[in-house]
């Protein structure tokens, strides 16, 4: 009897991360989860005023890291506040610390029973980390931990069309 192997289903859209009907999306978050601009603002303000009162219970998120709370006016069951490293050259730990990010995103997802998470470019923004790399980064670290965490589809939802053919090359290599 041959033995069927689980795999996750990987893809890039262009787009717009509140919009998405997967069971989480992930929020590229500042470390106070208090809400920002780019991504962050743009989750808060898509999911009202409910989210930011359900961050101010969680005593912020170190970097390298991931929190979860409820959607409330999103698509999306689950908000998963990721705060990703600002770029330093990339020799103070910062691959490793976006790395961090979606391994407690995927430790989330399990926790939570999430079988589709969508995930912005963590970082890319006005934390600067090199779009390349964030990529790598990310297709790496989703395609080594979906299966274990029971997700079945991962979106990286790139909000200009320069990000997602960079997330387009990655992936088509990996």
């Amino acid at each position: 009897m041959r033995e069927e192997r689980f795999v996750a289903k990987l893809s890039v859209v262009r787009g717009d991360i509140t919009q998405r009907s997967v069971d989480a999306i992930v929020n590229a978050a500042n470390s106070s989860l208090l809400g920002g601009g780019g991504v962050d603002g743009a989750i808060h303000r898509a999911a009202g005023p409910d989210l930011l009162a359900a961050c101010q219970t969680l005593n912020g998120c170190p970097t390298g890291s991931a929190k979860a709370t409820a959607g409330f006016k999103l698509p999306a069951k689950w908000v998963f506040h990721a705060v990703g490293p600002v770029w330093n050259g990339g020799h103070s730990g910062e691959p490793e610390k976006l790395a961090g990010c979606y391994r407690a995103c995927f430790a989330l997802a399990q926790e939570h029973g999430v079988t589709s998470i969508a995930f912005p470019a963590i970082s890319t923004g006005i934390y600067h980390f090199p779009k390349g790399p964030a990529a790598e980064i990310a297709v790496r670290e989703s395609q080594a931990l979906a299966e274990a965490a029971g997700v079945e589809r991962v979106e990286f939802v790139c909000f200009d069309e320069a990000t997602a053919m960079v997330y387009e090359r990655v992936l088509g290599e990996a």
